[in-house]
C-alpha cells in the first residue's frame, strides 16, 4: 500500500475521499495522466520536438505557471485557479486555536 494509513484518515476528518484506487485498477494514476496528457496536447504537439533538456524544462515550467495561475476554468466562474483560490481563501472565518 502505497498511502498512508494517517493520510486517508486526514482526508476524511475534512470531508474528502481519496483519488487513489485500490491495487491494480487504473484509478492510481488518473489524475497525472490527464495532466499529461494536457501537457502533451497542448505543450509538445505544438511546440516540439524539443532538443534539448533545458528547453523541456522551460516549456514545462511555462506551462505548469499559465495552468496555475492564469488559465480561465469554466468550473471556476472563468476565474484563474489563483483568483479562485484567493476569493475562496477571503471568504473562510478564520479558525480559533485549539485550547491546551
Amino acid at each position: 500500500m502505497y498511502t498512508s494509513i494517517k493520510f486517508t484518515e486526514s482526508l476524511a476528518v475534512q470531508g474528502l475521499s481519496t483519488s487513489i484506487g485500490s491495487v491494480g485498477d487504473a484509478y492510481d494514476n488518473a489524475l497525472a495522466e490527464t495532466i499529461i496528457g494536457l501537457f502533451k496536447t497542448e505543450v509538445v504537439n505544438r511546440h516540439g520536438p524539443f532538443r534539448t533538456t533545458g528547453e523541456v524544462e522551460c516549456a514545462v515550467m511555462k506551462w505548469a505557471d499559465w495552468y496555475n495561475n492564469a488559465r480561465l476554468h469554466s468550473r471556476l466562474d472563468y476565474l484563474t485557479p489563483a483568483e479562485f483560490e484567493t476569493e475562496y481563501y477571503a471568504q473562510q472565518t478564520p479558525r480559533r486555536p485549539a485550547l491546551v
